[in-house]
């Protein structure tokens, strides 16, 4: 499903990204690890294509999108949840979750979609005409999550889903991703600081250090060393 290839990415002269080559398979969860100012951010920005790479390539089930733009990109199946979660505060939650047929070919709204989020998030349903600045930060990411699902991505990219979440909200996202990765259709790739959530929800890891990808594999064969090595501050 996704394919980046040798994506090498600067901010003015200084090289963030090395060479950088990942897949990521439909009904997949791939989570992305490493300490913090490694590079994971700014591979999720350059696959959604907010950042323009110097060299390499980004493809999506064949077709490549290395010079598309974000908006092209989301129409061709890239679904992003950005650190942050990005939803609009002065909207309803509702509102919110509309503005997520904006990145359709077609932005007719589907009352069966919408339906659909809300019975996978029931909390929402129950505050859809509420201001979603008052939603607390778990809410507010379910929120961010919802807008994303509805339209169906080939390709869900996530930065740091439990971020400033409380505990219960945190295993209901976890339940959700990995009930999508069960249906089959989609890849999902995850970025993550907290490393039991990553591993309890995602099947593969890749490691990245110094912007650049030094291990993956399987999450029951990451050892205690390599966590050690890469992942502790």
């Amino acid at each position: 499903m996704l394919i980046v290839e040798d994506l090498s990415v600067y901010y003015e002269e200084s090289r963030v990204l090395s060479r950088v080559s990942l897949d990521v398979a439909p009904g997949r969860v791939s989570c992305l690890l490493g300490r913090n100012g490694v590079g994971k951010t700014t591979l999720l920005k350059a696959i959604m294509g907010v950042l323009k790479p110097r060299r390499g390539r980004v493809a999506l089930g064949g077709v490549d999108l290395t010079s598309r733009s974000p908006s092209d990109r989301a129409r061709a199946g890239i679904g992003y949840v950005p650190q942050g979660r990005g939803i609009f505060p002065h909207l309803t939650v509702r509102e919110n979750l509309l503005m997520g047929f904006e990145a359709k070919r077609d932005p007719t709204p589907s009352p069966a979609a919408e339906e659909e989020m809300l019975e996978m998030f029931p909390v929402l349903k129950v505050m859809r005409g509420r201001a979603a600045g008052t939603l607390s930060g778990g809410q507010q990411q379910q929120l961010s999550l919802a807008r994303v699902l509805l339209r169906k991505p080939k390709l869900l990219l996530l930065d740091e889903p439990t971020e400033g979440i409380q505990p219960s909200i945190m295993q209901e996202i976890g339940e959700v991703i990995r009930g999508l990765g069960r249906k089959g259709d989609m890849a999902i790739l995850l970025v993550e600081q907290f490393l039991d959530f990553a591993l309890s929800t995602a099947s593969e890891y890749f490691i990245m250090d110094n912007g650049g990808i030094v291990r993956r594999g399987s999450v029951s064969e990451l050892d205690d060393e390599t966590a050690r090595e890469f992942l502790s501050v």
